[in-house]
């Protein structure tokens, strides 16, 4: 038997045993005179009985290496995609329900669509994989196979959710999945709705603030995401930041000096900061606002589906997410932690009454969005009156594949606390707990002093000499851990943070050191992180020398 007759020998294999996401390891033992197929036996429970033929005709005995053994691995690291066999019976589904319509032709090139889609596949190759459990870099979780199914089920309408014209199914949809959302505040009055992005989702909330606090200031952590900044810029007002403490949360004591001063109109609450997952207080902000009397806005675009597991965070963490039912708007993004396709994100307001900031009319558009309803499976009207999607969203277009997608993803995940979504919420943060506890155990890592993640996101120096030493070691580490397919993520946080800073330091003592960081925000991560810190302590051992 010939080479390539074993690699199709072993092809063949491959097919009759991987399953999705599966890792199949082949142990053959090489010896002069002898095969050894029993370990294989043993590491694999056979779906088909041929495989054993297929095996023993396999005949590796006769390569060429003499007495060490050597071990075959063969791993899927790609999962099988399921999405084309769920989108073939419902494309045939949906194309029945229009079967009334007259036919007409649909030619297209076949073949040079094809051509161009390998091309496609190729050039998407230079991606991180971002999909795989070794990936625990940046805030990017694989989307749902239902949500991806059904976005694409979708685009054969491509509907638009600016108003009911253009996507009514889609509508509907995107009213009752936007209100389970808002029902995981414990809000049953509202008004919100879905957005392209974080982004926008916090842009409208602070024109609101805006229309609400004309001419006050809107504040924000320092450690808060820097688009607040930006748009509060765009929206012409403005924007203070308060320091953060060495746990990245916002000073309640930096807070009450700005307060005092009588021109804040809107604090930004973040539940999830993104250099570290930080949780600021939004329990003791809530209390300065009976006395100061301001409005409160939460960015909790990464965090907010942590609302479902709040009972299992630290008490700081806990109090906070406890009391978000208070806050006067907040954005939570379905394509962070919730398993959708980039971009869908939510903005949600307590007062429905805010809804006449927006209220416009169109001599061309709304013929038949006079009024909106759930869908009769989930009776009862839009919270605030008979308006339309197009009355309460800054954004005119806006895809309604995405909440068809979202729909149908809290449809099969719903958003309860003892639900398998919030379950999997639970194993990202395990990851990361015990990730922190290895590193607090090694010597060459610094953790936060300030205590353990409070989400899913873990951040630690590296021990060196100098600040400057400690930012290069590591930068050398990430790139060692990336040559072992381990992807994580650098961040520069205060130097202040990991130890205090003397009163006469010098700037280089009081500055920035560039850290590690991981987001440990796929379930998958669990049950990955012993060898997650197998490569990271082996890339670290190479870069840090005595």
């Amino acid at each position: 038997m010939n080479r390539s007759d074993h690699w199709q020998n072993l092809a063949r294999l491959g097919e009759l045993l991987l399953t999705p996401g599966s890792v199949l390891t082949l142990v053959v033992v090489y010896h002069p005179c002898q095969k050894s197929l029993h370990e294989f036996f043993l590491t694999v429970s056979p779906r088909d009985p041929c495989f054993r033929n297929l095996f023993i005709n396999l005949d590796l005995a006769t390569h060429s290496r003499h007495t060490l053994p050597t071990v075959i691995l063969w791993e899927v690291a790609m999962p099988l995609d399921p999405v084309p066999g769920l989108l073939s019976r419902a494309t045939e589904l949906l194309e029945a329900e229009f079967a009334a319509l007259p036919a007409f032709p649909n030619e297209m090139d076949a073949d040079g669509i094809a051509q161009i889609l390998a091309v496609v596949a190729h050039r998407l190759g230079n991606n991180y994989p971002y999909f795989h459990p070794l990936y625990a870099g940046q805030m990017l979780k694989p989307p749902h196979p239902l949500a991806r199914a059904a976005y694409a089920l979708a685009m054969k309408i491509n509907p638009n959710n600016h108003a009911r014209d253009g996507g009514r199914a889609s509508s509907e949809m995107e009213i009752e999945a936007v209100a389970q959302i808002a029902a995981m505040v414990t809000w049953t009055e509202h008004l919100g709705h879905l957005t392209s992005s974080g982004t926008l989702a916090n842009l409208e909330a602070l024109w609101v603030a805006g229309q609400l606090a004309p001419g006050k200031r809107i504040v924000g952590s320092e450690q808060a995401h820097y688009t607040h900044r930006r748009i509060s810029a765009v929206l012409k007002l403005e924007y203070s930041e308060i320091p953060a403490e060495n746990s990245g949360r916002m000073s309640i004591g930096a807070l009450e000096t700005e307060l005092r001063r009588g021109d804040v109109g809107t604090v930004v609450v973040t539940l999830g900061t993104t250099a570290i997952g930080a949780v600021d207080p939004l329990d003791a902000i809530l209390a300065l606002r009976e006395r100061y009397g301001f409005r409160v806005h939460v960015d909790a675009a990464y965090g907010g589906y942590f609302t479902l597991i709040a009972g299992t965070l630290d008490e700081p963490a806990r109090l906070a997410y406890t009391a978000i039912s208070q806050a006067d708007s907040i954005v939570i993004d379905p394509h962070k932690h919730g398993l959708q396709p980039y971009g869908c994100g939510c903005v949600l307001f307590r007062d429905p009454a805010v809804g006449r900031y927006y209220k416009h009319e169109s001599p061309y558009t709304y013929f038949t969005s006079k009024q909106l309803h759930l869908h009769p499976s989930e009776p009862g009207p839009l919270a605030g009156g008979p308006v339309h999607l197009g009355e309460i969203s800054l954004e005119c277009s806006r895809a309604g594949a995405a909440a068809v997608a979202l729909w149908a993803t809290q449809k099969l995940l719903p958003l309860v606390p003892e639900g398998e979504f919030a379950h999997g919420l639970r194993q990202g943060r395990s990851a990361a707990l015990e990730l922190d506890r290895k590193l607090r155990g090694d010597i060459r890592f610094q953790p936060l002093p300030a205590g353990p993640p409070e989400l899913d996101i873990v951040v630690w120096k590296l021990n060196a000499k100098t600040p400057e030493q400690s930012s290069q070691l590591a930068q050398d580490s990430f790139d060692a851990c990336a040559a072992r397919d381990l992807h994580l993520a650098l961040v520069q946080l205060p130097l202040s943070w990991f130890a205090p800073a003397a009163a006469n330091a010098s700037p280089a003592e009081t500055g920035m050191v560039t850290c590690l960081r991981s987001v440990l925000m796929k379930p998958e991560h669990e049950a990955w992180l012993d060898r997650i810190w197998e490569r990271l302590s082996a890339a670290c051992a190479d870069t840090i020398k005595e």
